[in-house]
């Protein structure tokens, strides 16, 4: 293979693979270099000319002349006189030679390995880019096409071809994919795995939330309205606190839309994840309330110390506050940046119903607390939690439920 053909065909594939000229001369003469060094030892006194359009190559070796005899004619930079009259018959000692070393110089084995290497390069180049290029993209929403469909993850590819991938537990659970469809998600990280790039998307995160609003949402696109927070239970529902800084702009108005044409998109988006979109307000009690939405609260007291915040409810409006599976009060409590313990408001104090408190001695502390927490502090409002809503409000188990029911009841009968 002469110097022109590897030159070109390293060229050609450069080109295909988007590297720019100045990066492919770079390449070609790291790779030369490699080769005069194997066979020379040094390559400081070499000179690479490459003209990749023309695929020319030119590798010309300078040395100093020295006498035959001289103790330095071991040195890769000088050349004895009796051989430098070889190239030029008048050359005398302290001039200079400049040799064409040639590529079929270097032995058929060195010139097939310099082309692989190149190869290999341009596709380690390749892979830097698709990775620094995803890398500044993290956080933003792209759109890749479905290509194959795998129980850990689906793969997606981009317009130039890259490999995407969404891992199950970055897909919203009621996703159902297909190939050939597209699909949007925001850059969640990228990683290098067996020296590849992996790119990684993320329906799930509350990022994707934050961008679909910026597409749909003129106003927060442009600034005007600012995501201060949101908080997801990818698929079910969602808290997004905003906020204004013009007065003449209603946030949560201009994020809903007119007959909630805006949201819509969202929703359906997000398989019909239910958003709540609340005014921010640095007014901590107004914003735990507006977060408890849509249960309404008589009372609340905040520990700032123990970041906790205790609210007192009526007793119809303590499940609104918890919510189904308690993801109400769970999405609450991480928009507000405080645990939220719920409690029963008693209205004209039930002399038959008893605090929880006063079971202390049967029930274990951490149960009752738990219990608590999600508004149930007296026999009779646990009682009338069925069991089934009781499990999934609580995470405790069936038995240990069975076991709270069987001593409340006790105390009634």
């Amino acid at each position: 293979m002469n110097s022109s053909v590897l030159i070109e065909s390293f060229a050609e594939f450069a080109k295909q693979k988007n590297i720019d000229r100045p990066t492919m001369i770079r390449i070609l003469e790291d790779v030369f270099r490699t080769m005069i060094r194997k066979k020379y030892n040094v390559d400081d006194n070499f000179d690479i000319i490459i003209n990749v359009d023309k695929g020319d190559l030119e590798i010309w070796r300078t040395r100093i002349i020295v006498d035959d005899n001289s103790e330095d004619i071991w040195d890769p930079d000088k050349i004895p006189l009796s051989e430098a009259r070889k190239i030029e018959a008048d050359f005398e000692i302290g001039e200079e030679t400049a040799e064409e070393i040639k590529l079929e110089d270097f032995g058929r084995r060195a010139v097939m390995t310099a082309r692989q290497t190149l190869i290999q390069k341009v596709k380690d180049l390749e892979k830097d880019i698709i990775y620094n290029k995803y890398k500044e993209l993290i956080a933003e929403m792209i759109t890749g096409e479905v290509y194959q469909i795998l129980n850990r993850e689906v793969l997606l590819i981009d317009a130039e071809g890259n490999e995407l991938s969404i891992p199950k537990n970055e897909q919203i659970p009621k996703d159902r994919y297909r190939k050939g469809e597209t699909v949007r998600a925001v850059v969640d990280r990228v990683e290098m795995v067996n020296s590849n790039p992996k790119i990684i998307l993320s329906r799930t995160s509350p990022v994707f939330l934050e961008r679909l609003f910026e597409n749909e949402v003129p106003e927060v696109y442009d600034g005007l309205i600012t995501i201060k927070n949101v908080v997801r239970e990818p698929g079910e529902r969602a808290k997004v606190a905003v906020e204004s800084y013009d007065d003449r702009i209603d946030p949560v108005g201009a994020c809903v839309g007119m007959k909630g044409s805006r949201i819509h998109s969202i929703v359906r988006e997000l398989q019909n994840e239910n958003i709540d979109v609340i005014n921010f307000t640095d007014n901590k009690e107004l914003y735990i309330a507006r977060a408890l939405s849509p249960a309404k609260i008589s009372s609340m007291e905040i520990d700032e110390e123990n970041s906790r915040v205790s609210v007192y409810l009526k007793p119809d409006q303590v499940s609104l506050a918890i919510g189904k599976g308690g993801q109400n009060i769970k999405l609450a409590s991480k928009l507000v940046g405080l645990e939220i313990d719920v409690f029963r408001e008693m209205i004209g104090e039930d002399e038959e119903d008893v605090k929880l408190e006063e079971f202390s001695d049967e029930i274990e502390e951490w149960v009752i607390q738990i219990l608590k927490k999600v508004g149930l502090d007296t026999a009779k409002s646990v009682l009338a939690v069925p069991k089934n809503e009781l499990i999934s409000r609580t995470d405790l188990e069936e038995e240990t439920i069975e076991n709270i029911y069987s001593i409340l009841k006790q105390e009634f009968e």
